[in-house]
């Protein structure tokens, strides 16, 4: 990490790098979901924490 540009995000900022990194344009509905949908959530949330903290790292 270079100091002289080394910046602190706050974490709006971060949660906002982490949803223009992604590219969502699926709806999902919640009532529909089966069991397969829920588990693609559960696995879709876990990796934005995985690349927020990627992005956290990088800074």
């Amino acid at each position: 990490m270079d100091r002289e540009n080394s910046r602190i995000f706050s974490k709006t900022e971060k949660m906002k790098m982490l949803y223009e990194a992604k590219a969502e344009d699926v709806e999902f509905s919640a009532a529909e979901a089966d069991h397969e949908d829920l588990e693609a959530q559960a696995r879709a949330i876990e990796a934005d924490k995985r690349q927020l903290h990627e992005i956290m790292k990088k800074e």
